[in-house]
């Protein structure tokens, strides 16, 4: 009796979050090389952006300053569905693994913890937008603010939120480890003062131990 092809494995979603300059973009190049190198499609991505649409509204809101929190997470969210539809789901239902440098925990932070917005509108946009999706593993680049602003400042491309103050980045750093509290199961944190290798080699650890695979 012949069988046919079976199809793809779906892929595994790991998304990385953390405040400003804490080495995200960094670490998601590595582990996507990682993994290729270990045999695995692994697509990097990020956002906000990850697809044309998504992109766009990055540009809009990255180059202004001054939106009202539920209207930065209605926008940002409009990219989160612009992503999933058009990159993060293809992806993973043809077997790739996807790394992205943030996803919706960042809105989480961000819009609800950090500016005031509170947890309940954010988690009904995510409700509303995702489909039920949720990372497989998320990890948590903790960061002491200073130096995270720092780096991020240094790069020379910075964006609108490294400018802001201490406290507003100390919130962001509190709101991160308090969302890493809630759901041990699925989130990881990682001290990112380390050297970017250190980093790499504990969040590729976190992956074979939580994500039995090629990495």
């Amino acid at each position: 009796m012949s069988h046919g092809p079976q199809p793809a494995a779906r892929g595994r979603f790991v998304t990385l979050e953390g405040g400003e300059g804490a080495g995200k973009s960094t670490l998601a190049r590595a582990l996507a090389a990682a993994l290729a190198a270990a045999g695995q499609p692994a697509l990097r991505t990020r956002e906000p952006g990850g697809s044309p649409g998504a992109e766009a509204i990055r540009g809009l809101m990255l180059g202004r300053d001054g939106w009202d929190p539920l209207a930065e997470a209605m926008l940002v969210t409009a990219a989160r569905r612009e992503h999933l539809v058009h990159t993060i789901r293809p992806a993973l239902e043809a077997g790739i693994w996807v790394v992205s440098d943030r996803f919706a925990d960042s809105t989480l932070a961000y819009q609800g913890l950090a500016q005031g917005l509170g947890e309940a509108p954010c988690r009904a946009l995510a409700e509303l937008a995702l489909d039920g999706l949720r990372p497989d593993l998320t990890l948590v680049l903790d960061v002491e603010p200073g130096l995270g602003t720092a780096r991020a400042l240094g790069r020379g491309d910075a964006n609108r939120f490294d400018a802001r103050d201490a406290a507003f980045h100390a919130r962001i750093r509190r709101a991160f480890l308090d969302i890493a509290a809630a759901e041990p199961g699925r989130c990881l944190v990682l001290d990112a003062a380390r050297p970017p290798e250190a980093v790499l080699a504990s969040a590729l650890a976190a992956l074979r131990e939580r994500l039995p695979g090629p990495a």
